[in-house]
């Protein structure tokens, strides 16, 4: 079975222009979204892996969290995607009972001290995506759903199959995506003192965050984010390992 959620225009997503650096239009939400004790009703899906509550995120080489700006935003994988040269970018507001019954059984089964019922999700995924200067058909598939029962909000992100981590831009290697300043995973509350990084960002074993977890299913991170915590996070940053599975 998939790690994602269902996604794609049969589930009315809504999709992203073919553009690099380019972002969807500002989205109000149906129901406000609260990120680091504070509420938002509208956001930007960015193409270069980011959903941001503010402002549009142009920015394609990733800095690593706290930010100095005052940013709030989530990095799903936050490098230099090209939609133009492959893949696509969806998004869509879910209420569907199915969807929001698999999402609350994920949350109790991961925070079972915690009483959740997923009234509303929105959910973004990367498709495929190819980076910036690519020579390649590789592609990224990653996925972040936020989802709320008005009071405790959640983001769940899934990581399906990560082939790169670096556009030429931001010195990666043409032929294998590879190099440079690699994608940063996480979240950045907008002040500097919450934030999250997750293991391996920015480094070459990001790659590999398909096989990484805080909640003991490989390729998915969750945390509950209105008053941000972080749980069950592992001790050891992600291993490197080469084309043969040998650890570098």
């Amino acid at each position: 079975a998939s790690l994602l959620y269902p996604y794609g225009p049969d589930q009315g997503d809504q999709k992203n222009p073919k553009l690099d650096d380019g972002t969807s239009k500002k989205l109000s939400l149906a129901v406000p979204f609260t990120f680091y004790g504070k509420e938002y009703r509208t956001l930007y899906v960015n193409n270069n892996g980011v959903i941001s509550f503010d402002s549009r995120v142009s920015q394609y080489t990733p800095d690593p969290f706290p930010l100095d700006d005052g940013r709030p935003f989530v990095a799903p994988y936050w490098a230099d995607v090209d939609n133009v040269l492959g893949g696509d970018v969806f998004y869509r507001e879910a209420t569907d009972p199915t969807l929001l019954a698999r999402i609350t059984e994920d949350i109790n089964q991961y925070f079972p001290k915690i009483p959740f019922t997923a009234t509303w999700a929105f959910v973004a995924t990367w498709d495929h995506v190819a980076y910036y200067g690519s020579t390649t058909n590789k592609g990224n598939t990653f996925q972040a759903v936020l989802t709320t029962d008005t009071e405790t909000s959640f983001i769940i992100l899934n990581y399906w199959d990560i082939q790169w981590t670096t556009g030429t831009a931001s010195d990666g290697d043409a032929e294998t995506g590879l190099g440079g300043t690699p994608a940063h995973a996480g979240f950045n509350s907008g002040d500097d003192t919450n934030f999250y990084n997750i293991p391996g960002s920015q480094t070459e074993a990001i790659i590999n965050i398909t096989d990484t977890s805080n909640v003991n299913v490989p390729g998915r991170w969750v945390f509950q984010v209105d008053d941000f915590k972080v749980t069950g996070v592992p001790s050891e940053v992600p291993k490197v390992t080469d084309g043969n599975n040998c650890w570098l």
